[in-house]
Formats: C-alpha cells, structure tokens, sequence
C-alpha cells in the first residue's frame, strides 16, 4: 500500500479535506490522490500554478516574491500552499515548485532543486529538496517526498508530537519530521 493510500485512510479519519497547488509536478501529486478508490471523500481539487502569472492569479503568490526570491523558493511555496488551502477552503494543502530538467538550472538554482510546503491544522513544514536524477525521477522523487511529509505531519499532530503552534517548520536537508 502507497503512502498515498495511507493519507487517503487518515485525512477519512480526520473527515479533513486536502488540495494541491503544482508546478514542476504538473499534476502528479494529483494524479495519484486521486487514484485511491474513494478519494473525492477528501480531495478536493488542485491548481497547476506552472507559469508565474497563474501563481499570482490563482494562489495569491505576492508579484514582490517572485521577483525577489523567484518561483522556485522556500518563500514561493509557502504563499502558494496558504494560497491553494485558502482558495479551495481545505484542512490540508500541498504545493510544489522546482526546476525538473532538463534545463532551466543555474548555479544558484540547480536542476533538480524543489521546494515543498505542507500545511494541515494551521502548521506548515518546508522542505528543499536537491539533487538531479533525470526529469520523470526528479518529478517521482517530488511527489512521494511530498505524500511522506503531509502524512508525517498528519501522524504527529494527531499524536500530539507536532502541536506547538502555527509555525514553519523547516530544514534544509529534508529533516522536516519530528
């Protein structure tokens, strides 16, 4: 069973809901929520945000962040998962923005780099994700990464472990669990 069968079986649980905001992804994450018999229970939709233009106008990403910190950021990501969870009115959001390949890297902002945000009961955690494997590798890599952190923070908060508040958690190396 894939973890996206798993946060299918615990966002039921919550009776929560769950939507996506997309870009180097294009769809992916959605894709295989909504593989899972059942799914329309919890997922309620997604926005692929893959221009700047559609992540200003659909999200509510601030043209300031993009243009200082690019689409492809920590502070991107957070505006466009608060921006989806708004829009679509969920207890659970997901966005991702990266550079897949196998172009469009720079020095400052390599191929395979790609940013991740999860929020779920008012916590978010941010997650930089680094390293080219080839375009459809760098997209799977993504959207499992993704699944594994929104169940995580599902688990930890239903424990108990993670409810200290609405702060970002965040870690440069993918340590984003407690």
């Amino acid at each position: 069973m894939g973890v996206e069968f798993e946060i299918g079986e615990l966002l039921r649980k919550e009776s929560a809901s769950l939507a996506v905001a997309e870009s180097c992804t294009g769809g992916s994450i959605a894709a295989l929520i909504t593989s899972v018999p059942g799914s329309s229970t919890y997922f309620r939709g997604g926005i692929i945000a893959y221009s700047d233009e559609i992540k200003r106008l659909l999200l509510g990403v601030s043209g300031q962040t993009l243009d200082v910190y690019g689409a492809v950021s920590r502070e991107t990501v957070v505006e466009m998962v608060c921006g989806v969870r708004r829009k679509l009115r969920t207890d659970a959001a997901i966005a991702v923005s990266g550079i897949a390949g196998p172009g469009g890297g720079t020095k400052e902002k390599p191929l395979g780099l790609v940013w991740i945000a999860v929020t779920y009961k008012g916590k978010t955690v941010v997650c930089k994700q680094e390293g080219d494997e080839g375009r459809r590798a760098n997209i799977e890599r993504s959207v499992q990464t993704a699944l594994t952190v929104l169940r995580d923070l599902i688990v930890s908060l239903k424990s108990g472990k993670g409810d200290s508040g609405g702060e970002i958690i965040f870690d440069e190396k993918l340590a984003c669990y407690r």
